[in-house]
């Protein structure tokens, strides 16, 4: 199983767009794979699910990551780095089996110039630490705000060639 994640918690987001986006993409090049976007984690999380806690909400959750192979996270800027409930949400999973020795695909997002470089390093050795396998084409996209149409496609002729390429490379990862 394939999942994108949708590495905030917040409504309306650029993430969630971006990750739909990627999803049609994947399926169009032959790769299903469902999104998780980080607003279904359960309200109460951090007092019902962490520490080897489990809600009944959240055990669909791990479930879900425990049968995933193959992670894209679509991770979107936060004062210099990644959304806390990303954090959260990888501490609540079971370690170290929910993603040793899995694979993983990086995208960062941000309306500023950088494309959240910082947060994917910072989300790289969290990678590594969980024993995620990263690959080791990480995109990263600036001005999302800007470089999404109505019908949340991107509109940069650089923006769809790297994300192709990303994608065709994540099949074969």
């Amino acid at each position: 199983m394939t999942t994108i994640v949708s590495s905030t918690n917040r409504n309306d987001s650029n993430s969630l767009v971006l990750a739909k986006y990627y999803q049609k993409l994947l399926a169009e090049k032959g790769l299903e794979a469902n999104i998780l976007c980080l607003t279904q984690l359960p309200e109460m999380l951090i007092s019902s699910d962490l520490y080897g806690k489990r809600s009944p909400q959240f055990q669909k959750i791990q479930d879900v990551v425990t049968a995933t192979q193959k992670f894209l996270f679509i991770i979107p800027e936060y004062n210099g780095s990644f959304p806390g409930i990303l954090k959260l949400f990888i501490d609540c999973c079971k370690f170290p089996e929910s993603f040793k020795d899995k694979k993983a695909a990086l995208v960062g997002i941000s309306d500023g110039k950088y494309g959240n470089i910082r947060g994917i390093e910072h989300f790289t050795g969290i990678c590594h630490y969980i024993g995620l396998q990263v690959m080791s084409t990480k995109l990263h996209i600036p001005a999302i705000g800007k470089d999404l149409d109505e019908n949340g496609n991107p509109t940069d002729e650089s923006t769809i060639k790297f994300v192709n390429d990303q994608c065709d490379k994540f099949i074969k990862f």
